[in-house]
C-alpha cells in the first residue's frame, strides 16, 4: 500500500456524491462551500488582526502593580456594590 488515498479511491468517492446530491445539486453545493470557506477565512484574518500582540516582558521589567482595563459595565457595578452593602 503506497499511501490511503489513491486515484481509484477518489473516483469511487465522486461517483457516490453525484449518485446521492445529482448533477443539479453539485453547483449549488460547491457554491454554498466556497461562500462558506470566503466567510471563515475572512472570520480568522478580522481575529489575528484584533488580537493584541504579546511581549515577552522579563521580570525585571514588570511593573509592580499592573492596572485593570475597566469596562462601562464593570464602573457600574463596582458604583452599586457600596450602595447594597449600605442597605
Amino acid at each position: 500500500m503506497r499511501n490511503g488515498l489513491e486515484p481509484w479511491h477518489l473516483i469511487l468517492v465522486l461517483v457516490v456524491v453525484v449518485l446521492l446530491f445529482g448533477s443539479k445539486k453539485l453547483p449549488e453545493i460547491a457554491r454554498g462551500l466556497g461562500k462558506s470557506m470566503r466567510i471563515l477565512k475572512a472570520e480568522t484574518k478580522a481575529m489575528r488582526d484584533e488580537a493584541p500582540t504579546v511581549e515577552r516582558v522579563t521580570a525585571s521589567e514588570q511593573p509592580s502593580a499592573m492596572p485593570t482595563a475597566t469596562t462601562p459595565a464593570a464602573e457600574a457595578e463596582a458604583e452599586e456594590q457600596p450602595q447594597r452593602k449600605a442597605s
